[in-house]
């Protein structure tokens, strides 16, 4: 789970390493997020000569939680960290690599690109 003020590592090229939710997006008032969810997202640390920089405000989206995902066949998945992937308005990712793990379930919410580029799909 993901709720305002927990910190994120992020897990693409895009320029920022860390970044910090500060309000989750959805229909009503979500207090937490989970994987496939869309965040609203300040970026916190941000690599040198990038195009995203510090205390810019961003869309993310949780690639994947600590909180372990129940899935049909009775397997609960966690990771070992919480990561999120910069994306646009679209949803599409605004880098060009994924890196570590991501969860399945983002191609059910219509991630697929996101899916697409990353190395491992758990």
């Amino acid at each position: 789970m993901i709720q305002t003020q927990s910190y994120l590592d992020v897990a693409d090229n895009s320029g920022a390493r860390k970044s910090m939710c500060i309000r989750v997006l959805g229909t009503g008032n979500l207090k937490h997020a989970d994987t496939g969810d869309t965040i609203v997202a300040v970026i916190k640390e941000a690599s040198p000569n990038m195009t995203l920089k510090r205390s810019e405000v961003v869309r993310a989206v949780a690639a994947c939680t600590r909180k372990g995902i129940k899935r049909c066949n009775g397997i609960i998945l966690g990771f070992d960290d919480n990561a999120a992937v910069v994306v646009n308005q679209e949803g599409s990712p605004k880098g060009t690599r994924i890196f570590g793990p991501v969860a399945r379930e983002l191609r059910e919410y219509n991630f697929a690109r996101i899916v697409s580029l990353a190395p491992e799909v758990f």
